[in-house]
């Protein structure tokens, strides 16, 4: 009888294994949420120089300036809520193995329910030591001051990955989207490097899907289908040709 029961497990638990899909995410799922983008028209670059506040550079020149910019984006991600879109990709889990690696710096991924969240380029709910990149902490409350350091005694700073830094968690992302059967990207202009790169990473054998309003000359990406929807309604649009798949 326990032969028979090894033997039906082993038969069995092979095919009960989930799918896995990686769902790449940019700024234009938070967008409804209304956390402000970067690069869009009346974004955040239109407002503040990347060289004033997005720097290390610009961190050693001004700190209290690059503080203050991350404080007032900190503040409106706490104020922000999960919209439709972040709650959608949450409830695939539910069907799918599901890992999330978004470049946003926002934690509405987390907060809507998504369990296992890659930051490319950091979260702004954390801060780390200037000097000692391993020192991370959660911030009490929606802001870091000067004067506030490190066990080491280094000044603390946002725990975002600046321009002309890198971006340490890359290699695992590529080695995640390598073994995806689903590939989702949602919100991003597939313009920002390295990151945009990861839609190349997957294999021959994913399914590959985009959902970003605008337009884009994405011939050269095969197997590709472009759902041309904000987050929230390509997220509903999607989810209804993933269950046709499965059935």
């Amino acid at each position: 009888m326990l032969l028979l029961v090894v033997c039906l497990k082993f038969i069995f638990e092979p095919s009960m294994k989930k799918k896995k899909i990686v769902v790449f995410t940019g700024a234009g799922i938070s967008a409804e949420s209304g956390i402000k983008t970067f690069r869009d028209t009346n974004g955040l670059w239109e407002e503040f120089k990347i060289e004033d506040v997005a720097t290390f550079d610009a961190w050693q020149r001004n700190i209290p300036l690059v503080l203050d910019f991350y404080n007032q984006r900190r503040k409106q991600v706490l104020e922000a809520q999960p919209n439709e879109a972040h709650q959608l990709v949450a409830q695939l889990q539910q069907t799918y193995d599901v890992q999330v690696i978004t470049q946003n710096i926002d934690d509405l991924h987390e907060r809507a329910g998504s369990k296992k969240v890659l930051h490319l380029h950091g979260e702004i709910v954390k801060s780390r030591s200037t000097t000692h990149d391993h020192l991370v902490y959660p911030i009490k409350g929606s802001e870091i001051k000067v004067g506030d350091v490190c066990e080491n005694g280094s000044q603390l700073r946002p725990h975002i990955v600046w321009f002309g830094e890198a971006v340490p968690e890359m290699d695992t992302a590529i080695a995640l989207t390598e073994d995806a059967d689903i590939f989702i990207t949602i919100g991003t202009s597939l313009n920002v490097y390295p990151a945009a790169n990861l839609i190349h990473a997957t294999s021959s054998h994913t399914k590959r899907y985009l959902i970003d309003p605008s337009d884009f000359n994405l011939d050269y990406i095969k197997n590709l289908v472009h759902i041309k929807a904000t987050a929230v309604a390509g997220m509903r649009i999607l989810v209804k040709k993933l269950e046709e798949l499965e059935h």
